[in-house]
């Protein structure tokens, strides 16, 4: 009898696993096919995205682990105490109220987002950010060998310790940079995304993420840097390959861009560069100012704990500063900045739909359905094989889990006992954690990183996708043959 209960118990998770596996190429099924038949608008995607969520809830059994606080204070999911609960399904009516609910919770990062657009509308009026732009434009437009690999290289030193989120407000003049340049707005956001991606997916010394899953694991804080590093370098050329090449074709051919028609409408494309006026005093204190409150935003978030309240405050300011620099009366002031906010709303409403994803699937109690289903499957997967399974599986979990610490307090504590029991050191799986959580940020459409930035520079979410799978499916090659090296060298804590 116990026999048939444990055959039957396997087989069932085996079956819930292979339908969630069904599930996630549906989605990604579903997705390939809207870019395919048609240029969809972003905020359409992300309604049929909910209600595929929504439907989950309904599909998939609801289940719960028993969380407890560990010695370090962390609330972890106990391995061993799981439990199918009663079906909760979402109410398709309810969605409205989801959305709502998820506004209000990121209302923080929506009023950054809302905030930079208001202030970069009167550095953009001033003309100062043209000049600067045009000298910068001028000065790599024939090194794009040099200006990319650069660029790439500052954010992912800058995202080892930071999430992506906190460079929404660069996307803009990036963009300007690369659209000045004779290239598309792709390569704009690609350079802050991708760059960003390395640093962050790598995690070499990420405070909300390697930490906090080096904890769980309890492994020396920050051990195994060293291969971590290697790790870094071997991403950020690959990734800083894969954009130059782009770049390069789309400066050949301008029309192979996914953006073509739509940066062909860009105010910024066919801008002469002689024609954005040179450095005068003011232009530059407003350039002194800009990048002061940038370094600022840096600064405070690493050494101070600044979280979006303070950002979005550090905006309003900028602006308040600019438009007494460039001369403006109050009441234009005000204006301008109005009208560059009202130019965000659309980014600020798409964070907002993002978060409504992972909200219902929670509601849903599925996500720790999804993690016990995984981690079941894991415990049957071959040896040399189990490494990059386990990236895999932190991949397919990053689904339903967005955020960092979130994932790592659920999936951690069921790896470790599993990587333990398999013979696969537990730095390795801490490695097939980062890789899993971060990466995956960059196709998944309730990635409030990944949405912002688009939307910030009108880059329709489909058209992202045709730029990025390829590359997504490199970052996912290499990242079986990296947690296999670290597997076959027994990676330890260093």
């Amino acid at each position: 009898m116990i026999m048939f209960v444990m055959i039957m118990s396997t087989t069932f998770m085996v079956m819930i696993v292979f339908m969630m596996m069904i599930m996630s190429t549906t989605f990604m099924v579903m997705i390939v096919f809207m870019m395919m038949v048609m240029s969809a608008f972003t905020f359409v995607i992300m309604m049929v995205i909910i209600l595929f969520a929504t439907l989950l809830t309904w599909i998939i059994p609801a289940g719960q682990y028993v969380r407890v606080e560990n010695a370090d204070g962390v609330k972890v999911v106990d391995p061993n105490q799981f439990s199918f609960i009663d079906r909760c399904p979402v109410n398709p009516l309810l969605i409205p109220l989801y959305i709502v609910n998820s506004m209000c919770k990121r209302v923080d990062l929506m009023l950054v987002i809302i905030f930079s657009g208001g202030a970069f509308d009167l550095i953009s009026k001033s003309g100062a950010l043209h000049s600067a732009v045009a000298r910068v434009a001028k000065v790599f437009q024939n090194r794009l060998y040099i200006f990319i690999p650069i660029m790439t290289t500052i954010f992912a030193l800058i995202c080892t310790t930071q999430g992506v989120n906190q460079f929404i407000a660069f996307a803009p003049v990036v963009v300007m940079i690369t659209l000045a340049m004779g290239l598309d707005s792709i390569v704009g956001a690609a350079i802050i995304l991708l760059g960003g991606a390395v640093g962050f997916a790598t995690g070499t010394v990420n405070p909300s993420t390697t930490v906090v899953a080096q904890k769980i694991a309890e492994l020396p804080l920050f051990s195994g840097i060293q291969y971590r590093a290697v790790c870094f370098v071997v991403f950020l050329i690959i990734t800083n390959i894969y954009l130059v090449r782009y770049a390069l074709k789309i400066r050949k051919n301008p029309e192979l861009s996914p953006m073509y028609d739509l940066d062909s409408q860009n105010e910024q494309k066919d801008l002469d560069i002689d024609s954005f006026g040179t450095m005068d005093v003011r232009k530059t204190l407003i350039i002194i100012a800009l990048v002061a409150a940038l370094a600022g935003m840096v600064v405070g978030s690493v050494k101070f704990g600044w979280d979006m309240p303070e950002l979005a405050s550090v905006f309003v300011g900028l602006g308040i500063v600019v438009g007494f620099i460039a001369g403006e009366t109050p009441s234009n002031m005000s204006k301008v900045f109005v009208e560059g906010c009202k130019k965000m709303l659309t980014a600020a409403m798409i964070i907002g739909l993002a978060s409504a994803i992972a909200s219902i699937m929670s509601a849903g109690k599925i996500v720790d359905t999804v993690v016990y289903a995984l981690a079941s499957c894991l415990r049957h997967t071959p040896s040399f094989f189990m490494a990059p399974a386990m990236y895999i599986a932190n991949t397919l979990i990053n689904f339903v889990i967005v955020s960092g610490s979130g994932q790592a307090a659920a999936i951690m504590p069921i790896m470790i006992p599993v990587s333990d029991l398999l013979g696969v050191t537990r730095q390795t799986s801490v490695l097939a954690y980062n890789f899993g959580d971060g990466f995956c940020n960059y196709i998944l459409p309730h990635s409030t990183a990944l949405m912002g930035i688009i939307s910030a520079v009108n880059i329709p979410y489909d058209r992202w996708l045709k730029f990025i799978w390829k590359l997504f499916l490199i970052w996912a090659v290499t990242a079986c043959i990296m947690t296999a090296i670290a597997q076959g060298i027994h990676l330890g804590p260093m």
